[in-house]
C-alpha cells in the first residue's frame, strides 16, 4: 500500500505528460508524415516553437492590432463568440499579465454563516450608493465545481480576508479539493481580521 501511494502520483504525472506531449505532437505531425519524416517529437517541438512566437507577435503592436480585428469578427458571430468569451476568461484566470488577470486575489469569505468560511477569488470591485452612503464591494467568485461553475458573493472589503496565497496557489487547492491547502493559513492583514474572527465565535458559542 505504501509503494501504491508513493508510485500513483508518479504514474498519473507521467501519464498525463505522455499524453499531453501526444496530443501537441498531432498538431504538426501529419505534415511531416506527408513529407516523409518520421520523428517522434518533431511535431511537438514544432508546436511549442510556434505557441512561442505567436505569444511573440501578439505582444507586439502590430500582433495586438490583428487580434483586435480576429476579436472583432468572432464576437459577431452567434455561437462562436459564447465560445470564446468564456474560454477567454478562463485563459485570464491564469494569465502571467496581472493587469488582464480575471482572478484578482485568492481570498476568503465568511460563508454560508459565522463560525464557516468559503475559498474564493476576486475578480472586481464595485461601489454600492444608498441613501444610507457608499460602500465598497468586492465581488468575489466561490468555485463549487472546480473552477468553471460557482456562485458570486458581493462582499464588504473590510469582511474579506487575505490569506498569504497566490491565485495559482488558490487554483491548485481548488482543483485538488482542498487536498493541497497548507495545514497554517495567515493572513497578510491579520490583525482587524483574527480580531473579527475571535469576535464571530465568542458570539456564536455565546447565542
Amino acid at each position: 500500500m505504501t509503494g501504491c501511494v508513493i508510485l500513483f502520483p508518479i504514474a498519473i504525472t507521467f501519464y498525463f505528460t505522455w499524453w499531453f506531449i501526444h496530443f501537441v505532437d498531432g498538431f504538426f505531425s501529419p505534415i511531416y508524415a506527408q513529407l516523409g519524416i518520421n520523428i517522434f517529437g518533431l511535431g511537438f517541438i514544432t508546436s511549442v516553437t510556434f505557441i512561442f512566437f505567436v505569444g511573440v507577435f501578439m505582444s507586439s503592436w502590430v500582433g495586438a492590432s490583428v487580434l483586435g480585428i480576429g476579436e472583432w469578427i468572432i464576437k459577431r458571430m452567434p455561437l462562436v463568440r459564447h465560445i470564446y468569451n468564456a474560454s477567454k476568461q478562463i485563459s485570464a484566470a491564469i494569465s502571467p499579465d496581472q493587469n488582464k488577470q480575471a482572478f484578482k486575489e485568492a481570498v476568503i469569505i465568511r460563508h454560508p454563516r459565522i463560525g464557516e468560511y468559503a475559498f474564493g477569488f476576486i475578480t472586481s470591485s464595485v461601489s454600492l450608493q444608498s441613501y444610507c452612503g457608499q460602500e465598497d464591494l468586492y465581488c468575489v467568485y466561490v468555485p463549487t465545481n472546480h473552477l468553471y461553475i460557482g456562485d458570486i458573493f458581493m462582499v464588504n472589503s473590510k469582511d474579506v480576508i487575505r490569506p498569504n496565497l497566490s491565485v495559482r496557489e488558490g487554483i491548485e487547492i481548488v482543483v485538488s479539493g482542498g487536498m493541497s491547502m497548507p495545514q497554517v493559513l495567515s493572513t497578510l492583514d491579520p490583525h482587524p481580521h483574527l480580531h473579527a474572527i475571535h469576535t464571530d465565535r465568542g458570539g456564536a458559542s455565546r447565542s
